[in-house]
């Protein structure tokens, strides 16, 4: 059996030089040299953990009014007026006195910019699904929460332009 004999390899480290600008780079950072801040000395850090976000885009808290038009491909009746509890750009959080199961495709319509007599309203509607269902602290009622599958935006009417206005 031969034997490899193992290579030898010069490495040569050299600093580039920072391109003359006529500023000054320190060689230490004066941080470093600054007295610590007081506090607790020893916190293990390996315990206190970051809170996770699941969420892949930032919710707003708005209450915008929201119908819910189809579940599982049938229409529904809406006779209690509905309030988003929050939305972001993917989904929404709504309580609902309908109880639907996670999974359960939906279409609703949100209403985001509401004018008079129809003049530049304008109207979400998407198709959704469900991914999760829970009981709200509203006695009768539940928390609902939709990821958005298809989104169209719909506009009652278009605005005047200017010229139409004088």
């Amino acid at each position: 059996m031969d034997t490899i004999a193992p290579r030898r390899v010069k490495v040569t480290v050299t600093k580039a030089r920072p391109a003359s600008t006529g500023t000054a780079i320190a060689e230490s950072p004066t941080w470093t040299t600054r007295a610590k801040p007081k506090g607790i000395a020893r916190v293990p850090t390996h315990a206190v953990r970051p809170v996770e976000e699941r969420r892949g885009y930032t919710r707003a808290k708005l209450s915008l009014p929201i119908r819910l038009t189809r579940v599982a491909g049938q229409r529904t009746p809406q006779d209690q007026p509905l309030l988003t509890a929050n939305i972001s750009s993917s989904g929404v959080l709504f309580l609902s006195p309908q109880w639907i199961e996670a999974g359960t495709p939906v279409e609703i319509e949100v209403c985001l910019v509401s004018r008079p007599f129809g003049r530049g309203s304008v109207r979400m509607v998407t198709a959704a699904h469900v991914v999760r269902a829970e009981q709200s602290s509203r006695p009768g009622w539940h928390a609902l929460a939709l990821n958005f599958d298809d989104i169209t935006f719909q506009r009652d009417e278009s605005l005047p332009s200017r010229s139409e206005e004088n």
